[in-house]
């Protein structure tokens, strides 16, 4: 008689046997861990496959909850601190994990000592991705910053190009419902974080073979999940296993460099390489203002293909050098899929960034107050610092265990002066009497969050002068103060606003001082 209460070894030998929507799910028992879009997906999904579902989650939005009983999947709400008792009644053959559960967290813990296998809902969506018809390619889209404009700028160039393309992931929508469109599609462009990444398993039957993938750039972030800047580069790393076709990486990041000549890929991957600088045979780059491809060509050695022109992207407000990379990346994407590079130049004539990315709030007496909100590193803060020459800073928020001193330090010569919001604070008023004692550096109290807006924009308005840029780009993330970034970004409009009144978008405002 076996010993082992879940008898995980015949478990692992049914689990390894799931590999397409149309084999037999029925009567697995999977315990789904969390109730969030991803958690919610996952269930869903598991409970048409005709298993037996059970969701652990510390909290569970009424209507998702609700809509458990209807699908017939069980839930326990309580305190994850420990084991339900109800999960290990359960006796879970497999455990799939919402990406908010740390690696230590108790619950994951216990699994392993259990020895009950562990996926993320992206090995659970690549097993079922055959539900309708051929399977879609895959691309994959990891990085610290500019995932998602690059997933959509991808997916925006590919739908141009005639593919049923459904951009997926981490951008919003869950790849379980992509796969189970009833439609079904050419390609999916995942957006991948370093979360989803974790449990992605590089080989065996649940490892991902994409079409092409990119790591657009590393920085240290998320440490207090990962552990380390070691664990969460090992992560991002995991894009590139298995990919068929092209490997896309940043030629001004090394690690990204590194990350591709390390990967286990398919027979006959390339390489491909995008950057500012003037591009090699294989790459993506600028030369003389001019965006080019040398890589999806045949003549690659003599000549290259032009895709758009800086002074072009400057138009649409898509110049800055980081966006420039980003606007590279999707473009070898889209090469890679043998996409003409008149569509990518058409494509870029008319898309337009998503709210809370260098956005534009207002222009009024020669100050422009721009929300980058999405700004919630110090990897992209600095480089939304970098497009600008002259700012007055909103910065802070829950600074997720990362060092900021070298961020401050690097861009005090561009700064008018800063006003700190946030949590955090501490750090941030040490680095900057550290680097810039002799700066007007305003606190925000973060007693009344309601009014942590309408103060920070007052301050910011009593030091800008024309000619400045009031930047929002909080180098931080957004959950000490607001529900997420995109209602940081916009209550930081709407005290704009209310603080201009008629005064903005060209019209005669008085002085900052006034």
């Amino acid at each position: 008689m076996s010993t082992d209460p879940y008898n995980t070894h015949s478990g692992h030998r049914r689990l390894d046997g799931l590999v397409s929507w149309h084999a037999d799910w029925s009567g697995l028992r999977v315990a789904v861990l969390g109730l969030g879009v991803t958690g919610f997906a996952a269930a869903d999904t598991l409970a048409e496959l005709g298993a037996d579902v059970l969701v652990v989650a510390g909290n569970a939005p009424d209507d998702r909850a609700r809509l458990l009983g209807v699908i017939g999947a069980g839930l326990v709400q309580a305190d994850l601190s420990e084991v339900p008792a109800e999960l290990e009644a359960h006796r879970p053959e497999l455990i799939v994990v919402s990406p908010g559960f740390h690696p230590d967290h108790p619950l994951l813990l216990w699994a392993a000592a259990s020895g009950v296998p562990v996926w993320g809902d992206i090995e659970l969506a690549w097993r079922l991705r055959d539900k309708v018809g051929a399977p879609a390619e895959w691309i994959l889209v990891t990085g610290t910053n500019g995932k998602t404009t690059t997933v959509q700028l991808t997916a925006t160039i590919l739908a141009a190009a005639g593919h049923r393309v459904a951009p997926c992931g981490n951008i919003g929508v869950p790849v379980l419902d992509a796969v189970r469109d009833p439609l079904g599609w050419d390609v999916l462009v995942v957006e991948l974080s370093s979360y989803q990444l974790h449990h992605l398993p590089r080989t065996g039957p649940g490892a991902l073979v994409p079409w092409a993938s990119v790591c657009l750039n590393i920085a240290d972030d998320h440490l207090d999940w990962h552990g380390s800047a070691a664990a969460y580069r090992e992560a991002k790393a995991t894009v590139y296993a298995n990919t068929k076709i092209a490997c896309v990486y940043n030629k001004d990041d090394e690690a990204t460099r590194t990350m591709v000549e390390d990967a286990e890929v398919r027979e006959g991957a390339r390489a491909i390489g995008f950057g500012l600088s003037v591009p090699g045979p294989s790459d993506l780059g600028v030369v003389d203002g001019i965006l080019c491809d040398r890589a999806f060509l045949e003549d690659r050695f003599d000549t290259a293909i032009e895709l758009t022109t800086v002074p072009e992207l400057r138009v649409r407000g898509l110049a800055a050098a980081h966006l420039v990379a980003d606007i590279l990346a999707a473009s070898a994407l889209a090469r890679s899929f043998d996409v003409d590079p008149l569509i990518i130049h058409d494509v870029l004539e008319t898309f337009r960034l998503d709210e809370h990315r260098i956005e534009i709030v207002a222009d009024a007496a020669g100050v422009r107050w721009i929300d980058d909100s999405k700004a919630t590193n110090p990897h992209a803060a600095d480089a939304s610092l970098a497009a600008f020459d002259s700012v007055v800073w909103l910065v802070g928020g829950l600074l997720k265990g990362v060092d900021i001193d070298h961020l401050v330090q690097t861009h005090v010569p561009r700064l008018r002066g800063a006003v700190i919001i946030g949590t955090d604070r501490d750090v941030l008023r040490a680095a900057f009497q550290r680097h810039a004692p002799g700066l007007p550096v305003f606190e925000i109290d973060a007693a009344d969050t309601g009014q942590v807006m309408p103060n920070a924009v007052a301050a910011a308005a009593g030091i800008a002068e024309s000619g400045d840029v009031v930047l929002l780009a909080p180098a931080a993330a957004s959950m000490d103060q607001f529900s997420d970034y995109a209602a940081r970004g916009r209550l930081f409009a709407e005290a704009v606003h209310d603080y201009l009144g008629g005064e903005a978008d060209g019209e005669t405002a008085p002085g900052p001082n006034a």
